[in-house]
């Protein structure tokens, strides 16, 4: 069988999240790494992959496709020893599907524009505007938490596993105050002690120094 090629720059929030699915079903993936500085992103070769030139970028015996909550929710149902991270019950599945849209459509795009926004060097803090809105998106995420262990329900998903990406990385732009969010705070700590959330310590290093060399951090 052919390897299943991922193709990944380091740190990405979508990229981590596929990496700890990966090793929650224990899959082993064949990584190759895309060079955003270096523009691979824009190359012919990888446009002809993925022209959104997006990544990460999943290639399963010649079949391409990309967004990382796709590729999870693809990999557990053709990979899964059994439907725990996301769930084949109608109704578990559309609340793990809501909160997957909630990364998609609130929490992922408050972390792009910012990201770019250093990227661009049209930024050197973070705005006071974006500020309000990330904390109003820790206000909704502390609520989803108020009667449950994890972001979909009693059992970790492949939700948990999009939404601590993205949030671990948002902290790194505005912290989360413990006080104000226990339950943020206890939800993603439990998680990153999960033997799958191993392989994504040294992912998250890696956005920490891609963002502290974009402000001249040492």
């Amino acid at each position: 069988m052919a390897p299943i090629k991922l193709y990944l720059f380091n740190g990405s929030p979508g990229v981590r999240s596929v990496l700890i699915t990966a090793k929650a079903i224990g899959i082993d993936l064949e990584l190759h790494q895309v060079d955003f500085f270096k523009q691979e992103h824009l190359s012919p070769e990888y446009l002809k992959i993925n022209p959104q030139h997006s990544v990460p970028t999943l290639d399963d015996n010649g079949i391409a496709f990309w967004d990382s909550h796709a590729i999870n929710a693809y990999l557990v149902r053709k990979y899964g020893k059994d439907d725990s991270l996301y769930p084949k019950d109608f109704l578990k599945r559309a609340i793990v599907d809501q909160r997957l849209h909630f990364d998609s459509g609130v929490l992922f795009p408050l972390l792009k524009i910012i990201d770019v926004s250093y990227f661009k060097k049209e930024i050197t803090e973070v705005p006071p505007r974006c500020v309000k809105e990330i904390n109003e998106a820790y206000q909704f995420l502390e609520k989803f938490l108020e009667s449950h262990q994890w972001i979909a329900g009693d059992n970790v998903t492949i939700a948990d596993f999009s939404l601590v990406t993205t949030i671990t990385s948002l902290n790194y732009h505005v912290k989360i105050d413990p006080e104000f969010y226990p339950n943020v705070t206890g939800w993603v700590k439990k998680a990153q002690e999960l033997a799958c959330f191993s392989c994504d310590h040294e992912q998250l290093k890696h956005f920490y120094n891609v963002f502290n060399s974009l402000k001249g951090i040492k």
